[in-house]
């Protein structure tokens, strides 16, 4: 274990390794972690080396690391930079699994030890204990403490074996995975053999486990200093049973049903492991506990910041990656301040006054065919947390801040048919299943018959479906004790003028007339024990003190981005942060409302005060109302508060910024399309469809392929392009569904037309700056999908001259001050419209990034009246090539159609520099996981085989067998080249496109579909 006896033995250099590009299992809680330990080592003066390719987040800005390195977290250019650089240690604790099997990778082949790097933290060895589930399950047995019984498996046959032996049901959980990849539970040896196909292409060792499947699942976070000195920051439990990865349940803290005796038990085995395992630093360790007795079994231990650990970290303000990071450095709990209540050591356990519910959202209705249940392995794409005096308040906020469907426990508006179903078989709508079987009358005792939940969590939602059907029962205006015991048990004015029949502004005028607004609470790690000074509050109805600190400068409130979801990630959490410095350095005092524990923006010193709760019309306006703001920003925090915009100005809020007005002629499909006639500006034609045109008037104007575009939506929600009058009827009606009072607008789909965007900043209406990316697909892939490259490579200047005119006069047209977003389409020098955002958009990061001039902070400078007159534009001048490309994470999607269109698919992003496009674009992708081909390379090309001849003959020259489909084989045969004609299943015969890939001949598929031109 290294020991690090005085301030003498500080490292000289740290290298940190971040996790890449955004994926399902890895996401935001990496920037969080990573950001606050260069902040942590930045505060002893230790020179911090970044390797992150993902330029959306907050740890790859030039005000935290010292060198921050673009490029992929693999063994190979890791070891370029630690010759580079020459790091005497490195932190793997804070990236992630990509980091930390990265630095095992490292570790194993010498390459720590040949340059002399430490690994400072948790040691190796315990690391590998952890992870190599064989020998966790030795060293906790070591211990007593007891584990499933469980083999560690390298082959398939293997697998059959332990699985005989240990009896069906098993769990199979993956080595060196996260999220769950690779984990499944198999009730029989037919499904064993269907996950049996896949499973060894993902981890290279699998834990054949018995199944625990409906025992409650609970988690601790603990900090270990070197000393064995250990803390349980928070403990957590999961309201799904376990068989539902704790990634994908909803998670309560603290726990809400477990015993005292059962408590402290776990709290006992927590802290008597991670002593014996020597973890320094932070970790979580999961359990598994029959709810019939006190018997456990310990799941796993995570020895790193996990996603947990942002979750436990923002629930209990208490600063763990900072604190990990600290005691990594050799320091003492017993030492160390708490960085958040200046008044206590962190030794001292979190107590918490108050309730905090998390939240999975998963966005599967974007990908066709996909699997919709949910189990041992993750499919969400990002989490709520929501805080209130009790759980009921909490779990309520919770489920409107996933923003689905109507919000809260109504949710998504279906009508489930199969209810025992939707229960018993876990999946993305359980939770308002269950209220829908409650409202038909279905008691808690048999729903936890079919879902194993405990029955506690279950009458709490009995007590929300009875309180909707007296609001219903109730004649207007509701009593004031009703009113105000409903806002206390987490009511939103909007569900309760929903269930009473009437407008949302007919219960903020009655909650005015008998004085029921809400508070600010504190979040303050020590349940009003102690003194403390905090900015993270919260708010609820339920209290008679507020409890905010505030300060004399005049304020500015800042709406965040809320949950992530596909189209909506960190990149705005870095907008969002570059919002709040540019505020504070202008003088201003900044609040920032959102709910999103994975964030940056939600850390404890970002802002001067933190509103952790919803990002409504309710929230937002009670918040204008307590803190006496100048403004409030809408712009940074993507599509979530920009629709805001229109409901606050209604209200008499100030917008900072461009008008509430240009912002609905924006993003109203229909109002947007006239001001581009009104302007002269070219754009494909268009017609709004008000579903009384008859389908034949679409085809007549516009013909085929046509693009459905209804309005007020992020990341082409419920757009498509439409082939035949069939399709086109049916998407209409689910436009229709998911923006139901904004038009929607039906336009002809141009076909071979290359993709641009720009990214700029007006005042009063007039570009400060600007830049041009070019997407390297055609149109027909959504821009978030799609890979960009600044500066443009192939763009003729005068296309060039045009797009930045046309900014300039919709900048005019709309009267712009703030970031926008432009997207074009350019074909033979001509280029047309597709849509403005009148906010900060996706790739807003990436362009301030790659010119080295922060968009958002020039935004918000004009947006509060304090830009500088005078801004050199560096956007085109640039001796490199930066690519943006899309991570994308189909794997854990089983069943999804892995195939690109205009609705965005990806979950994450990277970038790269190089000196040309073809090593940026290189890089680029190899940080997405993409690897070199060494086998061979399937081909299956439609009407592209002559354009594609000079790169068959490239792949053939590099020694690589090709396999194609048979037209594509027969092409290229003609043409000289040796390709073997495969088959696909549809025709019959052998070998088949998926015989060839089960053989492992291949490790590169071109598939470039007939239909691609269109």
């Amino acid at each position: 274990m290294i020991s690090f006896p005085g301030q003498a033995s500080r490292p000289r250099k740290v290298l940190l390794l971040g996790s890449g590009a955004l994926k399902i299992g890895e996401a935001g809680e990496f920037d969080y972690s990573g950001s606050q330990a260069i902040k942590a080592l930045k505060e002893l003066g230790i020179p911090v080396v970044l390797v992150n390719p993902n330029i959306a987040t907050i740890q790859t800005s030039e005000h935290l690391a010292d060198e921050v390195y673009f490029l992929p977290v693999t063994p190979g250019y890791v070891e370029q930079v630690i010759a580079r650089e020459h790091p005497d240690a490195v932190l793997l604790s804070f990236g992630g699994q990509t980091a930390l099997n990265c630095g095992l990778a490292l570790a194993d082949s010498g390459v720590l030890d040949r340059y002399e790097v430490r690994v400072l933290g948790t040691p190796i060895e315990t690391i590998r204990d952890t992870e190599d589930r064989a020998l966790f399950v030795e060293r906790l047995a070591e211990i007593g403490v007891h584990t499933a019984r469980s083999e560690a498996c390298k082959t398939a046959d293997e697998v059959r074996s332990a699985a005989g032996a240990i009896g069906f049901p098993v769990m199979l959980r993956g080595a060196f995975a996260l999220g769950g990849q690779g984990s499944k539970i198999v009730s029989d040896e037919v499904q064993l053999e269907e996950v049996l196909q896949t499973i060894f292409s993902q981890v290279s060792q699998v834990l054949v486990e018995e199944s625990l499947e409906g025992w409650k699942e609970i988690e601790y976070e603990v900090v270990a200093d070197r000393a064995g000195n250990c803390v349980t920051v928070c403990n957590m439990e999961n309201l799904d049973p376990m068989g539902v990865h704790t990634g994908e349940s909803i998670v309560v803290a603290p726990s809400q049903t477990l015993n005292n005796a059962e408590y402290h038990m776990l709290r006992e085995v927590a802290l008597r492991t991670i002593r014996h395992l020597g973890i320094v630093g932070e970790c979580n360790i999961q359990y598994a506990l029959d709810p019939e007795s006190e018997t456990y079994r310990v799941i796993e231990v995570n020895a790193r910041l996990s996603r947990s650990s942002a979750l436990a970290s923002k629930a209990t303000g208490y600063p763990l990656a900072y604190v990990a990071t600290r005691l990594a450095l050799g320091e003492s709990l017993m030492d160390l301040p708490n960085a958040v209540t200046g008044s206590t050591r962190a030794f001292f356990e979190p107590a918490l006054d108050y309730c905090v519910v998390k939240v999975p959202r998963w966005d599967l209705e974007k990908f066709s065919q996909v699997k919709t249940t949910i189990g041992s392995a993750m499919k969400s794409v990002g989490e709520v947390m929501a805080i209130g005096r009790d759980f009921l308040e909490a779990l309520q906020k919770a489920l409107r801040m996933l923003q689905v469907g109507v919000g809260g426990l109504e949710g998504e508006t279906m009508a489930v048919e199969d209810v025992e179903g939707a229960i018993r078989t876990p999946n993305p709508y359980r939770i308002f299943a269950m209220a829908q079987a409650m409202r038909r009358g279905v008691s808690p005792e048999r729903i936890h018959e079919w879902s194993r939940i405990d029955p506690w969590f279950l009458h709490q939602l009995q007590r929300v479906i009875r309180r909707e059907q007296e609001i219903a029962q109730q004649t207007w205006p509701l009593p004031a004790g009703l009113l105000r015991e409903l806002k206390k048990e987490g009511f939103a004015d909007v569900q309760i003028a929903r269930l009473a029949g009437r407008a949302e502004v007919d219960v903020r005028q009655l909650r005015a007339e008998h004085g029921i607004l809400p508070l600010r609470r504190q979040i303050d790690t020590l349940a009003a024990e102690y003194p403390a000074r905090t900015n993270y509050l919260y708010l609820s109805y339920d209290g008679t003190e507020d409890e905010a600190i505030c300060g004399e400068k005049p304020r500015v409130l800042v709406l965040g981005s809320g949950v992530y979801r596909i189209g909506s990630s960190v990149e705005f959490d870095w907008c969002c942060v570059n919002a709040v410095r540019a505020c504070r350095e202008l003088g201003y005092e900044t609040i920032l409302i959102n709910h999103n524990p994975e964030t940056v923006s939600t850390d404890f010193d970002v802002c001067d005060r933190l509103i952790f709760d919803e990002i409504t019309l309710e929230t937002v306006l009670a918040t204008v109302e307590l803190e006496q703001v100048v403004g409030v920003i809408v712009s940074v925090g993507g599509q979530v508060s920009n629709n805001l915009a229109m409901g606050l100005a209604a209200a008499g809020v100030r917008i900072l910024g461009t008008s509430a007005e240009s912002i609905d002629r924006a993003e109203d499909r229909h109002k947007f399309s006239s001001l581009c006639d009104e302007a002269s500006l070219d754009q494909p034609a268009w017609m709004e469809y008000t579903g009384e045109q008859d389908l034949g008037e679409v085809e007549a104007r516009l013909g085929f392929p046509v693009l459905v575009r209804p309005s007020y939506v992020l990341s082409g929600a419920a757009m498509r392009v439409v082939h035949d009058r069939h399709r086109l009827e049916n998407f209409l009606r689910r436009a229709a569904l998911v923006s139901p009072d904004y038009p929607v607008v039906i336009s002809r789909f141009e076909t071979g037309s290359k993709e641009i965007e720009i990214d700029a900043v007006a005042r009063d209406g007039e570009l400060v700056v600007w830049a041009i990316a070019e997407h390297i697909e055609n149109a027909g892939v959504h821009s978030g999908d799609a890979t960009l490259v600044i500066p443009p490579q192939k763009l003729y200047l005068e296309t060039v001259r045009r797009i930045k005119q046309a900014a300039r006069e919709l900048a005019r047209a709309l009267n712009i001050t703030g970031p926008f977003n432009i997207q074009f389409l350019a074909k033979n020098n001509r280029i047309k419209i597709i849509e403005c955002n009148l906010r900060a958009s996706r790739s807003a990061p990436f362009v301030s990034k790659a010119s080295k001039q922060n968009f958002i902070h020039l935004a918000t400078q004009v947006m509060l009246g304090h830009a500088p007159e005078d801004v050199e534009n560096r956007t085109l001048d640039m001796d490199y090539v930066v690519v943006k490309a899309p991570q994308f994470s189909f794997s854990r999607l089983t069943g999804a159609d892995p195939t690109l269109g205009v609705e965005m698919a990806s979950t994450g992003e990277v970038a790269c520099f190089g000196e040309d496009l073809h090593e940026a674009l290189l890089k680029s992708l190899e940080a997405t996981g993409f690897s070199r081909p060494q086998k061979g390379v399937l081909l299956s090309i439609g009407p592209q085989k002559e354009e594609l001849e000079n790169a068959v003959q490239r792949l053939a020259s590099m020694g690589l067998a090709l396999y194609g489909t048979r037209g594509t084989a027969q092409h290229f045969v003609a043409l000289g080249h040796r390709i073997t004609a495969v088959r696909k299943l549809s025709e019959g015969g052998s070998p088949t496109v998926l015989e060839t890939l089960r053989a492992g001949l291949v490790d590169l598929v071109i598939n470039i579909p007939k239909e691609y031109s269109t």
